[in-house]
């Protein structure tokens, strides 16, 4: 059962800098808020772009891009949940309307910049890459990423014909992890995110961002590198590395991995 949410702080949104979006609203876009209690160590970012469902324009990706690196410092986050505030919308890709009043020289930067919010994010929380119905390609790493995941010959069949796909199908193609029957409020999704980010932070911080890294590094190599990747993350827990080593074992004090460890025992 999900636990009730206690805020350690409300909605709090980051500064705007110098981009130009539509500007009809004067409110921001992108917020941020860590959780309290038993979930202190979550933090939840908000896209909030209702009259554009949540697409990705200048505003959105810079203070996209400033919460992720201002959270990337923040060592009491542990696990960070992407939230829409806009009810049956995630995000709507990247906002087309606005690019045809870029430059051809502005479209270049802004496709670069939107790269690497999702080289940041590394979703694969996307049921669509549209882009070839509108004279366009997935340019913000699709090419490159949907291969990786789901093979060459299913990627191009996907982005050739810009086929959408449902939950369902997504998950049957491994592009989801999880799929959940909505409920009233329109935040199942949401629900299933956090007992998933639940799970993950009782668990050693630096082992799972040491694991992090190994994944991360070693998909962009080949299998030898990769376990080299991997070799070097391990023996950062266990030599030469003292400071990683006493807080990742001293995360095994915690009331929380005790009772764990006693439930395996027993089940043992």
């Amino acid at each position: 059962m999900l636990r009730a949410l206690r805020l350690l702080r409300p909605w709090r949104p980051l500064g705007v800098r110098g981009c130009t979006s539509d500007g009809t609203s004067g409110g921001h876009e992108i917020q941020v808020r860590a959780l309290a209690g038993p979930d202190q160590g979550i933090t939840e970012i908000l896209m909030n772009r209702p009259h554009a469902r949540n697409a990705l324009g200048n505003i959105f990706v810079s203070e996209m891009l400033d919460a992720l690196a201002r959270l990337r410092e923040d060592q009491k986050v542990r696990v960070l949940l992407f939230r829409s505030g806009v009810k049956g919308v995630f995000c709507a890709g990247a906002d087309l309307k606005e690019r045809e009043q870029m430059s051809a020289a502005e479209v270049g930067v802004f496709v670069q910049r939107l790269r690497g919010l999702m080289n940041d994010i590394a979703s694969s929380a996307i049921m669509g890459l549209i882009e070839t119905t509108r004279g366009l390609l997935p340019g913000a790493g699709g090419t490159q990423r949907l291969p990786r995941c789901l093979g060459v010959a299913l990627a191009k069949e996907l982005i050739f014909t810009g086929r959408r796909l449902s939950g369902v199908q997504a998950h049957a193609l491994g592009l989801v992890n999880h799929t959940v029957d909505q409920n009233k409020e329109g935040d199942a999704a949401y629900h299933r995110a956090l007992a998933l980010a639940q799970e993950i932070l009782p668990q050693a911080p630096i082992a799972v961002r040491l694991g992090k890294v190994a994944i991360d590094r070693g998909m962009e190599v080949d299998i030898t590198s990769g376990m080299a990747i991997e070799g070097m993350c391990y023996a950062q827990l266990l030599t030469g590395k003292e400071d990683l080593v006493t807080r990742n074992r001293a995360h095994l004090g915690s009331p929380q991995i005790k009772k764990g460890l006693q439930l395996r025992g027993r089940l043992r």
